[in-house]
């Protein structure tokens, strides 16, 4: 009998590329459905077929062609929902896209799965902005840093207890797609779990200013690029390394019946939280060069203060972050270091 797929949406852009070469490295398939709306992410398909001959079945289609998403589903048993619009930008001037994306195309991932004879289980990728710009939170300023007034909270960060405040039609799309996987959950028996993730960085990833921040800025100092920060960049944000994300995906895979219908945090946690101005710092230090830095207005519904609290995924899976934000950088500078052809790409939103 044919062995049944893991399906990732949005398979062939940054996370979905190091999900697919886990499960490929242990001999199991994987099935991408991807539009490759996204500069040079066709690469990362091509480079995982000739890596792993006869293993990728690649579908090249939009999660809002509907027939498209209920032929993948029905031959998978697992399904990863990374497939979306990604920047706040990007939906302010195409808010319709951004909806059809994002909330349309998870309902089509969410029907299909509904309607399979052998429903797979879901993991969706949502995002910390379903919690808006965490307004009941008071925030102190450092010389490098926001940080919440309540030193307990600085410690532990952001819990899943955080009111939801959907702001920007990026944060309504992807909010309410997480509140329809919920939903899905509790009115249909769907075993599907929801991810609100901080800032996830690793190979594979571009970046742009606009998302994926962090390989942004290592790619840009690598150049000696300038790096335009949008604010006063004492912004604070919990840094986790893609492989780690990976591991604690792997885990609730193996562990849906025991999260399924739950949302988690997931991110490295106050121990990799950074501010951009700290980040740029350890950049010029990592690559030994000055690094200019322009300056533009803050943006709308930028949050000063997001820290993953992710003690729920920890005790519920076992799983703790193992890579450190030196270690990353270090990580993600020498997966550059072998594709020198990467610095003179434009940047580009690989999500």
């Amino acid at each position: 009998m044919e062995r049944r797929s893991v399906l990732i949406t949005g398979g062939a852009g940054f996370i979905g590329t190091n999900i697919a070469r886990r499960y490929l490295a242990e001999d199991q398939p994987v099935h991408i459905l991807d539009n490759l709306s996204r500069a040079g992410v066709e690469q990362n398909v091509a480079e995982l077929r000739q890596c792993y001959p006869g293993r990728v079945e690649f579908t090249r289609a939009d999660v809002r062609d509907r027939n498209a998403v209920e032929k993948a589903v029905r031959g998978s048993r697992f399904v990863y929902h990374l497939a979306a619009q990604v920047a706040v930008t990007t939906s302010l001037e195409d808010p319709v896209h951004d909806l059809g994306t994002n909330l349309v195309g998870t309902l089509h991932v969410l029907e299909a799965i509904r309607n399979s004879p052998e429903p797979p289980g879901l993991l969706f990728t949502s995002t910390n902005k379903v919690y808006g710009r965490l307004g009941a939170i008071t925030l102190r300023e450092k010389s490098t840093r926001h940080e919440p007034a309540d030193s307990a909270l600085a410690r532990r960060g952001a819990d899943e207890r955080q009111p939801l405040e959907f702001l920007s039609p990026y944060g309504c799309s992807k909010g309410s797609a997480d509140q329809y996987v919920l939903e899905y959950a509790r009115s249909y028996g769907l075993q599907a779990v929801v991810f609100r993730m901080s800032c996830i960085y690793g190979p594979y990833q571009l970046g742009s200013e606009d998302q994926g921040w962090v390989a942004h800025f290592l790619r840009q100092g690598l150049k000696g690029e300038p790096i335009t920060i949008y604010g006063d960049g004492k912004q604070v944000r919990d840094l986790l390394f893609v492989e780690d994300l990976v591991d604690v995906m792997r885990l609730v895979q193996k562990n849906i019946s025991l999260v399924c219908g739950e949302a988690f945090n997931v991110g490295g946690g106050p121990e990799n939280s950074s501010s951009l101005v700290e980040l740029i710092n350890r950049i010029r230090l990592l690559t030994g060069n000055p690094i200019e830095v322009q300056r533009g207005p803050e943006r709308l519904a930028d949050q000063r203060w997001f820290v993953a609290d992710t003690a729920k995924i920890r005790n519920r899976v076992s799983w703790s972050p193992k890579t450190n934000i030196s270690e990353g950088l270090r990580r993600l500078q020498s997966w550059y270091a072998e594709r020198p052809s990467l610095y003179e790409q434009p940047a580009v939103q690989v999500a």
